[in-house]
């Protein structure tokens, strides 16, 4: 059995890092969890809820959450962030471990404040349906 969800985020973060305009605000701190004394700013590839499609290729229907943290004093890095990938994923296919996206739309994306106004967040919600590619 295919696993989609881990092959759509290794695809996800490798897109993510070889973007010029993502790796000039991000400069690859991309992962699905921050190491210890991560630097700013960084994304994070965070929830993944799944369900299976009775398609051709096994299909997958995935809703991602991709959660961006910035200590910039206001919210220009986050928003510049979030544009940028909106830009790369919006509509793209990717492909690793055996699985490619039939399709890949940005949902909706949000950027606030923390409380303590030390953080911004830019969350972005992607949906995706893959399948299994032929080797």
């Amino acid at each position: 059995m295919t696993d989609h969800e881990s092959a759509l985020q290794k695809a996800l973060v490798a897109a993510m890092k070889a973007d010029a305009a993502v790796d000039a605000l991000l400069g690859g701190r991309v992962w699905d969890q921050a190491p210890e004394g991560a630097g700013f700013p960084h994304l994070l590839v965070g929830r993944c809820e799944s369900r299976p499609l009775d398609a051709d290729g096994g299909g997958v229907e995935q809703a991602l959450t991709l959660t961006a943290v910035s200590r910039f004093a206001g919210t220009e890095e986050a928003k510049a962030i979030s544009a940028a990938v909106r830009a790369r994923l919006h509509e793209a296919t990717l492909e690793a471990d055996g699985v490619r996206t039939v399709s890949l739309r940005v949902v909706w994306s949000d950027v606030a404040r923390s409380g303590d106004g030390r953080r911004t967040w830019a969350v972005v919600r992607l949906r995706a349906v893959t399948e299994g590619v032929a080797a």
